[in-house]
């Protein structure tokens, strides 16, 4: 069975500038898959390509296992919501969602029929008459997302359609989105520089960064098996230590961090090299305040308390490893063991080797969206 949308090699260029080089990939029907990445990273370059709006320098796209590369937008199987919804404000919702079936020259009959249908399948049966400024955030993106699925696309894409809601109603429409499309079984497109976005509605996640692919995968692989640096900082929260490997103790690789501190690197480390420094990479969570003796063949290293940053179940300190000026931050677990912690205070962190990861060849610098 042809998948929903597959792309080979797509490229787009605006004079010297190489806005997406040699993207690939898939979609399953039915499936949510997020393009995920930092600003100007070419995520929405790819969707309007995707979509027809730009009309790409190489590659293929094909809808259903038909190659629409040269297809007009009008003609291609796919809708586009936008972030600003692009909602008709002089029409009640009936006639926002009817929108596309008259312009389309479908029967009244029919056009009933779809839209009612519609609006039940997206939770809002009763809306019909009602004006769209009548509608709160949430109703309205999911008439906008109504009003392109009646045309049963073969692909719905996405432009970051929660960018402009404020943070409990995006928190809200990320359960709302995914269970809709669970409901429908559209296969949806959806661009967002959002992790939280990607990681909670996806079954596949594409990581993009300068145009290209970083990695793709289950949202589990790519929090768990980042296979880059950048991967790595930009799914999730990360420490990062710039390491010197220094050998191996026990058959288990060392490296030196700040000139004093050799930590057992695990067994994840990926182009190693002697003497070449890389990057080390471990999950606040994975960090264990003042580890006992009861914990062999951890690393460990003291550091001052910078900060207690209280947050409910999301709690941190935030610390600096000793003759650093590093800010390292672990999980403050609410168990009221650690609740004699304060800032200035002089305590010692460590962590499995088994849960850091390296990469090699960072030229010591993190990535940083600003």
């Amino acid at each position: 069975m042809p998948f929903a949308l597959s792309v080979r090699g797509l490229t787009k260029r605006f004079g010297n500038f190489t806005a997406v080089e040699n993207v690939s990939f898939d979609v399953e029907d039915g499936k949510f898959f997020s393009i995920l990445g930092p600003s100007g990273c070419g995520k929405t370059t790819l969707l309007r390509m995707i979509a027809g709006f730009y009309r790409q320098d190489g590659g293929t796209i094909l809808f259903n296992g038909e190659d629409m590369s040269s297809v007009p937008p009008n003609r291609r199987p796919v809708n586009l919501v936008f972030q600003n919804l692009a909602l008709f404000p002089m029409m009640n919702v009936f006639e926002n969602v009817a929108f596309g079936l008259r312009r389309r020259g479908e029967k009244s009959d029919g056009v009933a029929r779809k839209v009612n249908d519609m609006l039940e399948r997206v939770g809002l049966p009763d809306s019909g008459k009602k004006q769209i400024g009548q509608l709160s955030g949430g109703q309205k993106q999911r008439i906008a997302i109504a009003r392109c699925l009646v045309l049963d696309p073969a692909v719905l894409l996405l432009d970051e359609p929660l960018g402009a809601l404020d943070a409990k109603l995006r928190e809200h429409m990320k359960v709302e989105l995914k269970t809709l499309q669970a409901n429908v079984g559209t296969t949806f497109v959806y661009i967002t520089h959002d992790q939280s976005e990607a990681m909670v509605m996806s079954d596949t996640v594409a990581v993009m960064n300068k145009g290209a692919f970083e990695q793709t995968g289950s949202p589990q692989e790519l929090y768990h098996r980042p296979r880059s640096s950048f991967v790595a900082q930009f799914v999730g929260n990360n420490n990062r230590f710039l390491i010197v490997p220094s050998g191996s103790d026990g058959g288990m690789p060392t490296g030196l961090y700040a000139g004093k501190f050799l930590f057992a690197l695990g067994e994840a480390v990926h182009g190693r090299e002697e003497g070449v420094p890389c990057e080390m990479f471990v999950r606040p969570e994975a960090m264990v305040i003042e580890p006992g003796s009861d914990t062999p063949g951890f690393n460990r290293m003291p550091v001052q308390v910078r900060a207690v940053l209280f947050d409910g179940g999301n709690s941190r300190l935030l610390v600096i490893p000793e003759g650093t000026e590093d800010e390292i931050v672990v999980m403050l677990p609410q168990t009221g063991l650690y609740d004699h912690i304060r800032a200035g205070d002089r305590i010692s962190v460590g962590w499995d080797p088994g849960v850091s990861l390296c990469f090699a060849g960072s030229g010591g610098k993190p990535y940083d969206e600003r």
